[in-house]
């Protein structure tokens, strides 16, 4: 079923108050109050949208999501808000500072046999390993992602990694909310030839000893350096998108191993130390103590730029040959006491204003899910802005993330070859 009608227009015959409007365009999209919203899979409540705006109306829904950021925190207040004066729906954001310490908490709810209702997590920003062992696991609400009359927008066909999470298909299990793509930054001044690959990028280390270094993994930042250079070294890439076994650590991981023995001698305090996350590692160089960054964020170069934080001279980059690209989502589990709430959050997470809001540099500068050719004019226009100084300036390929059973299996042998 496909609804490309736009938004309701205001007309002397029919005027919209500011509730009625957001109700059609930001909270339910285009979608006729009539029509009943259907997953491919089962649906959560097997009802229709305007049931769950009803049943959504005075819950509260506690969002686990990390907090390592001003502006992410502060995009959430206002989501918050938005959702409480015309949803009727409660946001609270339960600040973490990893998911996996979410998975195991829902883990042991389940074990403690915590049913339907009873649990204390209602929605969680999550993607990856943790994706994927709460769909292995069982600790996931039912499909309801193409349930939301929002999810009609998201780019499915030129952004794949919206249905597929780390080669887990979703399956509906979760809900896009933002794209990202490992990206590099440097002061044009002190690094006029950024390295397009990690050979150059070990080029430039020998030449520059001690300014360079990536944060110590399990932090995913510095877990995703690694899995660049995995990308970049293995034998065999397509072996990468299958479960990690023994055998295909050590074929594949082995020459990984052998440039980060190349590596590390030339980072940052030798390699026997590494920044603690990927902020440290912008910080040490706004500072001038490092000599690049990197971030999972193509547009945090050019927001810390907006915020007077960087210096207009930072030029952001990806290599030539592409770099690492996955999308973030936002899941319910099995025992949520307010799943119809956080469908509403969740849908509202993808409406264009949100969507555009959060693209915004000024905001948060996060790419959005949402297919802009698409959208009706008046939202496309909201995500139209002219080049901002620190904004990447020719993207390269999103490569697409192992498979989900890799993230764990690497940092442990990165742990037991390197760790402290």
């Amino acid at each position: 079923m496909t609804h490309q009608t736009s938004c309701p227009t205001e007309t002397p015959q029919r005027r919209w108050n500011r509730r009625q409007t957001l109700a059609a365009c930001g909270a339910v999209s285009v979608w006729p109050a009539t029509v009943a919203v259907r997953p491919a899979a089962a649906q959560v409540a097997n009802t229709t949208w305007p049931d769950t705006l009803h049943a959504a109306r005075g819950q509260t829904v506690f969002f686990n999501a990390w907090a390592g950021s001003e502006r992410i925190n502060a995009y959430l207040q206002w989501a918050a808000g938005e959702l409480q004066r015309d949803l009727g729906v409660k946001l609270q954001h339960v600040k973490i500072s990893d998911a996996a310490d979410v998975v195991k908490r829902v883990r042991a709810e389940k074990q403690a046999g915590r049913q339907d209702t009873e649990g204390t997590v209602d929605l969680v920003w999550v993607n990856g390993e943790n994706f994927a062992a709460l769909k292995r696991e069982g600790l996931l609400s039912a499909p309801f992602a193409q349930s939301l009359p929002n999810f009609q927008w998201v780019d499915t066909a030129g952004k794949p990694t919206t249905l597929v999470d780390f080669s887990v298909p979703t399956e509906g299990l979760e809900s896009p909310w933002g794209m990202a793509q490992l990206t590099f930054f440097a002061d044009a001044k002190r690094l006029p030839k950024p390295p397009q690959s990690m050979a150059e990028l070990l080029a430039l280390a020998r030449s520059q000893p001690g300014r360079i270094s990536y944060p110590r993994p399990p932090e995913f930042h510095g877990t995703t350096f690694i899995k660049q250079a995995l990308i970049e070294h293995a034998p065999d890439a397509k072996a990468l998108a299958q479960p990690v076994t023994p055998a295909s650590l050590e074929a594949q991981a082995a020459p990984l191993w052998r440039f980060l023995d190349a590596l590390h001698p030339h980072l940052w305090r030798g390699g026997k130390q590494f920044p603690l996350n990927a902020g440290a590692v912008r910080q040490m160089m706004a500072d001038g103590e490092l000599v690049m960054a990197l971030t999972f964020n193509p547009n945090e170069a050019a927001n810390e730029i907006a915020a007077k934080r960087l210096s207009a001279t930072v030029q952001s980059w990806q290599f030539a040959k592409g770099t690492i690209g996955n999308t973030h989502f936002v899941a319910i589990p099995y025992n949520a006491p307010s799943k119809a709430g956080a469908q509403v959050v969740a849908n509202f997470l993808l409406s264009p204003a949100a969507q555009a809001r959060k693209a915004d540099i000024d905001v948060w500068g996060d790419p959005t899910v949402l297919d802009l050719a698409r959208l009706p004019a008046a939202d496309r226009a909201k995500f139209l802005s002219a080049p901002r100084a620190g904004q990447v300036r020719q993207s390269a390929p999103a490569l697409p993330e192992p498979h989900a059973s890799w993230v764990d299996a690497l940092e442990k042998e990165w742990t037991r070859r390197y760790g402290v």
